[in-house]
């Protein structure tokens, strides 16, 4: 992180007997150090992966504030525990001041810093968690070269048989330090000197443009040395789709990522958050396999803080968060937390048509189970919130249209289910969840999609939550076949996008809605302005005719809309937009076009302004 505090360029229930633990582990730290605990495993890399106990998978948590100006306070294993014990956080991460601070940092007195690091290392370690050693700077050269070596060395001879531990020696590079010239050969002088101590811990490595250009690292990967991952680094605010392209090339590329920071706002620390950017990353992430720590433990007066202004060393007590801290506290504890056992690619493959019980997932993230009242007794899925989701092997025996129906329950309107692969993509449909009358109140709902052969891993994802899941039946509605026309009308869409569910814009705002579903809806559209939904792909699963449905709303009149691929081109169709009666008097036009098969990703254009929108779908025919 930046040294200028003021203008920062910051990209920015566990039993009692456990917190005993943390607390005692203050007093037995070398002893603690020194020792291997059984319940974490070793991490190892593997292509692009990180392997915990040499399986894929990710963990989650918090990083610490720099350990200077104060922010020192939460050092300590009280603040680790509240992590583990408030937060189920399974990794945390000691960002050490190398140049800033003065006579506070590592280079004037490391002495104090080690004695920092070690008390959250034997804190984790006490708590079952991984932790990061972060050497917290821009620089290289001159005396920081030096000073890296000898404390990565000590460090490295300390907890070499500490599987908890992790070393990353090179926090966040500034854009004019560069890969292939300063942070690859000063990589290349560090690394040695922890191998030679006989240490096989992760070691991660920070890359150009504040840990943004991992493309940079996976041209010029270093070689020779294992267990080696590289830092990527992302602010929601201010780092969308492009960044994440430019990841998922550096993994396509086969080296492994670990995002050691990370936040919700924007890349000044500040701002507020930026709600469904972050959910965009944590499912690519998930995805991915990629851990990540959050930025950070402070009562710092700036966005990225999870802690209150002025709430002291112990303000965690009180849980007194940030929107950046709550929603940072729901991802980690809700985290697939890799060797926690509630994650995992291991399926039970179920053969349909059939039903599927919906506590039978095979993996998931944020959701609970409880005993249901519906016919038939056992247990339900409930507690979904937005962005939680649930895993289910399958086998379909053939391509074709089926009839996927849910039984679910919800005390209120607005829930919607997204049926998609695994990890996001293809999305096979959405279905808007009712209100039953009660979370033991049950119904069934169902709509129709088009699903390939074979055997596959089918999640279920709250696009919203709010509604509790008991079973999933999927039954044959005929195949569909080459020769067959997509001209026969369907009345369930293929895919339903949220308007505000972009990945990228130019020009327009978001505002709450008084449309039916509720929500929001994307307005102030001028002409020029775009919406990109790059990061939403639909499967198209035939060549042929398909209606395309955008829920609009206008007080004016005169707008006109381009429905196109994301970029442009090809542009399928304009539609003119009627005076609607309002900003939120709402109705659905459609427009006809031919869409060939595969997968799309749309974008929407304005030709002409004046105009909301809450919705679009794309349904097979002409509807």
């Amino acid at each position: 992180m930046t040294t200028n505090l003021s203008n920062a360029i910051r990209p920015v229930g566990r039993s009692s007997f456990n917190i005993l633990k943390t607390f005692i582990s203050a007093a037995c730290s070398l002893a603690m150090a020194a020792s291997v605990d059984a319940a974490v495993q070793p991490i190892t890399t593997q292509g692009n992966q990180v392997l915990f106990g040499g399986q894929p998978g990710s963990v989650s948590g918090m990083s610490l504030f720099w350990d200077i100006w104060g922010f020192e306070k939460y050092y300590n294993a009280s603040t680790v525990g509240w992590l583990a014990t408030d937060w189920n956080a399974k990794l945390i991460r000691a960002a050490i001041a190398v140049e800033e601070g003065g006579a506070d940092s590592v280079l004037s007195n490391p002495a104090i810093h080690k004695a920092r690091v070690k008390a959250v290392v034997d804190a984790a370690v006490a708590n079952d968690m991984y932790v990061i050693i972060d050497w917290h700077t821009h620089h290289v050269g001159g005396n920081i070269t030096s000073a890296a070596i000898s404390f990565f060395t000590e460090m490295a001879q300390t907890y070499k048989n500490t599987p908890n531990v992790i070393f990353e020696i090179f926090n966040e590079p500034w854009d004019n330090v560069y890969w292939d010239s300063q942070i690859k050969p000063y990589a290349l002088q560090v690394i040695p000197a922890i191998r030679n101590t006989g240490a096989k811990n992760l070691i991660i490595v920070g890359t150009r443009a504040w840990s943004q250009r991992v493309d940079e690292a996976a041209a010029n990967r270093i070689t020779g040395y294992d267990n080696i991952a590289y830092t990527l680094h992302f602010y929601a605010g201010s780092h969308g789709q492009w960044l994440r392209d430019t990841a998922q090339g550096a993994l396509n590329s086969g080296i492994p990522l670990f995002v050691t920071e990370w936040g919700s706002v924007d890349a000044s620390g500040e701002g507020a958050v930026a709600a469904s950017e972050t959910w965009a990353w944590v499912d690519f992430m998930k995805k991915n396999n990629i851990s990540n720590a959050n930025w950070s433990v402070s009562d710092k007066a700036e966005g990225a803080s999870a802690l209150t202004p002025n709430t002291g060393a112990s303000g965690w007590a009180n849980n007194q968060l940030t929107a950046s801290g709550s929603l940072a506290k729901d991802i980690i504890s809700h985290w697939p937390q890799a060797g926690s056992g509630d994650g995992g690619d291991s399926c039970t493959e179920v053969a349909l048509p059939g039903t599927i019980k919906a506590e039978s997932y095979c993996d998931m993230s944020g959701v609970k189970t409880e005993a249901t009242s519906d016919t038939g007794g056992g247990s339900n899925v409930g507690y979904i919130d937005t962005g939680d989701w649930i895993k289910y092997g399958v086998n379909v025996p053939s391509a074709g249209t089926y009839t996927v129906s849910y039984r679910v329950a919800a005390a209120v309107a607005g829930g919607v289910i997204q049926l998609e692969n695994a990890g996001g993509t293809p999305i096979y449909g959405t279905i808007n969840v009712p209100a039953t009358g009660g979370w033991q109140t049950w119904t069934t709902i169902s709509h129709k999609v088009q699903l390939p052969a074979g055997k596959q891993t089918l999640a279920i994802a709250a696009k919203t939550g709010g509604f509790n899941l008991n079973w999933i039946k999927v039954e044959g509605s005929g195949s569909s076949s080459s020769g067959s026309s997509s001209s026969s009308p369907s009345t369930t869409p293929i895919a339903t996008i949220q308007a505000e569910s972009y990945s990228q814009m130019s020009g327009v705002q978001t505002e709450g809605t008084s449309d039916v579903g509720g929500g929001l809806n994307v307005g102030y559209v001028d002409a020029g302005d775009w919406l990109s939904y790059a990061g939403t792909s639909v499967s198209i699963p035939e060549t042929g005719t398909y209606t395309i449905e955008y829920r609009v709303a206008s007080a004016t009149g005169g707008g006109v809309l381009s429905f196109e691929e994301a970029g442009g081109s090809p542009s399928y169709t304009t539609v003119n937009l009627p005076n609607t009666g309002g900003w939120q008097t709402w109705t659905t036009v459609k427009s006809t076009i031919t869409l060939t098969a595969g997968t799309h990703k749309f974008g929407i254009k304005a030709n002409n302004g004046g105009w909301n929108i809450n919705w679009f779908s794309i349904t097979k025919g002409v509807k």
